[in-house]
């Protein structure tokens, strides 16, 4: 994985995460805003998402790491600082 990976294609691969979990969110316009909670996801979802995410970008992250993220930019913005 790229160190300079930019925050936009972080954000695809997110929001493409949160899609392929949470089906019905499928033409939802994300946003960095976003609150998976807000949008329905359920604990069980997001830590779906966070897993799918981190396969998809081959990180090993200690998933505590991640509690804090509340919003999609804000996961985008932790992911970011561990590339």
């Amino acid at each position: 994985m790229s160190r300079s990976m930019d925050k936009k294609i972080l954000f695809d691969i997110v929001t493409s995460s949160v899609r392929e979990v949470v089906p019905e969110l499928e033409s939802h316009p994300f946003e960095s805003e976003d609150d998976l909670v807000g949008l329905g996801a359920n604990s069980l979802d997001r830590a779906e998402i966070v897993n799918l995410t981190l396969e998809k970008l081959a990180l090993n992250i200690p998933r505590v790491e991640l509690i804090d993220a509340k919003t999609i930019g804000g996961l985008v913005d932790v992911l970011h600082s561990k590339l």
